[in-house]
């Protein structure tokens, strides 16, 4: 047990690094947040099977996590609808 939830915190580590060095697109940020979303239900999931609990929470996670990835990926279309590409050195604040 202690080895599953060393290497899903391994996961979650190594999500967080690829996503502070992934600054230049957008997917690659995404790709990075999906990666720890998957982490973090790993660890949910071996936290409620050890509590020996319902796995209701684990449905409901896989929602909102499944939300997350399509609103992210609605705004990469846009975004590049409107810029031509991902990259956030094109995005200017002040004509939005």
């Amino acid at each position: 047990m202690n080895m599953i939830m060393f290497s899903c915190l391994m996961m979650y580590c190594s999500g967080i690094v690829s996503l502070c060095m992934a600054r230049k697109h957008i997917m690659l940020s995404l790709l990075s947040l999906e990666f720890i979303i998957l982490s973090l239900f790993c660890i949910f999931m071996v936290f409620l099977s050890d509590m020996n609990s319902e796995s209701y929470m684990l449905l409901v996670f896989l929602t909102f996590s499944v939300c997350e990835g399509v609103a992210g990926l609605s705004v990469l279309v846009m975004m590049i609808r409107s810029h031509g590409n991902d990259h956030l050195v094109s995005i200017n604040l002040s004509t939005c």
